[in-house]
């Protein structure tokens, strides 16, 4: 028979080695890098089962951010609106997920629905203030850019607040070409063709976040599991205390 003491301190040894290896987004250094420099960022692709995620994102964005990433002041309501209006099956949304499964950064690709427009698509992006300065706004472009690339869209385009510099800056970089209109700017990148790698690529990108998500929601059922053995503990001990008065 396994003593208690034995195997909580083999389900804490477990538990740490099963922690260890898991790079958690909001453990990375907060840093200005280069995004080539940084480890590759797990982004998932994130479907309709997880619409509650995406709400409870984007309301944690503060006024500020709101305000760019919609170009307007969006209210509680209108987020609740935008969100129950994505398509999910026309369109592609990104997530990047930290160690305790919260979204801190995300991405909308919008495809056209003008059929005269139908090889192009829209970029949207917003992340989370406490996630800032590690390049998740441009790793999120790059991934939305290889996918649209593989779905045969030859232009995306970003619309944007003028002083929303951030989203602006990751437009150049990629390379875009960005024209002002007063308060508000258009940047526009085209797409080369898809080739093997493009696809051989997002496929590898896929798999590679969903299996960092699944060890997230793993390691996240077994500190559950560990809070709760300490809960019985706990119990059992004031039980005794009890008694014993």
């Amino acid at each position: 028979m396994v003593e208690p003491k034995t195997f909580l301190k083999a389900s804490l040894d477990a538990g740490r080695e099963l922690l260890r290896p898991l790079a958690s987004a909001d453990d990375a250094p907060d840093t200005d890098a280069p995004r080539q420099t940084l480890a590759l960022v797990p982004i998932r692709s994130i479907g309709p089962s997880e619409r509650d995620r995406v709400v409870t994102h984007l309301l944690a964005l503060d006024d500020r951010d709101r305000y760019l990433r919609f170009g307007y002041a969006a209210t509680d309501e209108h987020i609740r609106r935008y969100v129950t209006g994505l398509d999910f099956d026309r369109d592609e949304v990104f997530g990047i997920y930290n160690r305790n499964l919260e979204l801190i950064a995300m991405a909308h690709l919008a495809f056209s629905v003008d059929p005269q427009c139908a090889s192009c698509a829209e970029f949207g992006v917003s992340v989370l203030g406490k996630a800032r300065g590690r390049g998740y706004g441009g790793h999120l472009f790059d991934r939305a850019a290889m996918h649209a690339r593989n779905q045969g869209v030859t232009m995306i385009f970003i619309h944007a607040l003028t002083e929303n510099t951030a989203m602006l800056k990751i437009a150049r970089n990629a390379g875009a070409s960005v024209e002002r209109d007063g308060s508000e700017s258009e940047a526009y990148l085209m797409l080369p063709a898809a080739t093997l790698d493009t696809r051989m690529s997002e496929m590898v990108e896929h798999q590679f976040a969903e299996a960092d998500y699944t060890l997230k929601a793993q390691a996240q059922r077994f500190r559950n599991f560990l809070a709760g053995l300490q809960e019985v503990r706990a119990g059992v001990r004031e039980a005794r205390h009890r008694s014993r008065g």
